[in-house]
């Protein structure tokens, strides 16, 4: 018995962290934080940028850095995260910049942001709010697309970009831009979530009944889009013109203030998985979670239409329980963002508190 002791006091440390098997069998998980390494990405005051509408130079990523997309290139994990400086009188002009990784967890940062507002088309949509939150997918032919939310200080218009090295953007304007004599255009639309199919280490753009599909918003409802190109996107709608709802909040429960996607969608055998973002409200909500909280859950949809909801997660999978999660620009949060499939493990990268950024892993 005495020699048996010590052991178990080494085994007690990860027998605390460890997480329970995923409650329903087509999730993914357990997860586990990265506490040891975690926050992998804080803010930095040194790294200086020539703001080209600003025409001065700024720390462009002072403020915070939170709600990374990730992708494997090269044998790298390759993140691009959302960056904040102090300039803005409200908040902070958001950028977007790109660290990498050979590890899934240290990361080596470019100086400078890859994509910012510019004196371009997009700057009445961009400026002075900036580029947030991207989630980014592969094309058949290798250019990767990007959606992101333009913000001009008063409402966020969910916006398409394109690249084939993750460094050089061309912004292809807003996403439902072309719809219905510009609809969409005036409307706040963010978080698009890209239907795609692992392949190997790459998440492909994937499509279904011959279009590619989209779930996005940040409402009680969620919503979906169809586009021939991965471009120019159709929100679809009923008869009457209002948006089709692919999933909605539930009273009870952690989303029953919100849902929003996390990264993109992908097809599994079982189905069209989406990982996404509920937030909480303790009255109505979740009595155990704070009032305010972001904690993911997970969504199954039909392989064969994606607006068919099959089975959802019962309760959160991962919630804010880290003092760096529970405190900073907004307490409480832990929003997921960006998953690759990297060395045997899945590597989820989610923002703490839109502060910081964090990971948890689960076996493949």
């Amino acid at each position: 018995m005495t020699n048996r002791l010590p052991l178990l006091f080494l085994l007690l440390p990860s027998l605390l962290l460890a997480q329970p098997k995923p409650e329903k069998s087509w999730m993914l998980g357990p997860f586990l934080k990265e506490n040891t390494h975690n926050p992998i990405l804080a803010a930095k005051a040194s790294s200086a940028f020539y703001c080209p509408v600003k025409k001065e130079t700024v720390r462009w990523e002072e403020k915070d850095v939170y709600n990374p997309a990730a992708v494997v290139r090269n044998g790298k994990v390759y993140m691009v995260y959302r960056a904040e400086d102090t300039v803005r009188r409200v908040g902070g002009t958001s950028r977007l910049g790109l660290a990498i990784s050979t590890d899934g967890i240290h990361f080596k940062r470019l100086p400078k942001p890859v994509f910012y507002p510019n004196n371009d088309p997009m700057k009445i949509y961009e400026w002075e709010g900036g580029c947030e939150d991207p989630r980014i997918v592969e094309s058949v032919n290798g250019v990767y697309v990007m959606t992101y939310s333009a913000y001009d200080g008063g409402k966020a218009r969910l916006c398409v970009a394109t690249s084939r090295d993750l460094i050089t953007w061309h912004k292809q304007g807003l996403a439902f831009g072309d719809f219905d004599k510009g609809k969409y255009r005036n409307r706040w639309s963010k978080s698009g979530a890209i239907v795609c199919k692992r392949v190997g280490s790459r998440l492909i753009a994937q499509k279904i009944n011959g279009k590619y599909w989209m779930y996005w918003g940040d409402q009680p409802q969620l919503r979906l889009a169809e586009s021939t190109d991965l471009l120019h996107w159709t929100p679809l709608e009923t008869g009457n013109g209002e948006s089709i709802v692919a999933a909605e909040s539930r009273k009870g429960t952690h989303d029953v203030r919100l849902i929003e996607p996390g990264p993109y969608a992908m097809l599994t055998p079982k189905g069209i998985l989406l990982i996404y973002n509920g937030m909480n409200d303790a009255k109505n909500g979740d009595v155990n979670l704070p009032e305010g909280a972001y904690a993911g859950g997970q969504l199954l949809f039909d392989a064969h239409n994606p607006a068919k909801l099959l089975d959802r997660s019962e309760t959160y999978f991962i919630k804010p329980d880290q003092p760096y999660e529970m405190q900073g620009q907004v307490n409480q949060v832990c929003f997921l963002e960006g998953m690759v499939p990297f060395r045997g493990r899945w590597f989820l990268y989610y923002g703490t508190a839109d502060s910081k950024i964090g990971v948890a892993v689960a076996k493949q």
